[in-house]
């Protein structure tokens, strides 16, 4: 028989809300520094042909 969950509260589910969008910021933050250092040629943990 189904029984219906219970409710989460709305500081849980902003708490959650929170870490995923912190996940992408740092994402972003790690693809800008990659293309920063790529554009100055400073890079030295990607490789690539100019």
């Amino acid at each position: 028989m189904a029984v219906p969950k219970k409710r989460s509260s709305i500081l849980k589910k902003r708490i959650r809300k929170n870490i995923w969008k912190k996940g992408g910021y740092w994402a972003a933050l790690k693809a800008f520094s990659l293309a920063k250092s790529l554009s100055t040629g400073n890079s030295k943990s990607f490789l690539y042909d100019k």
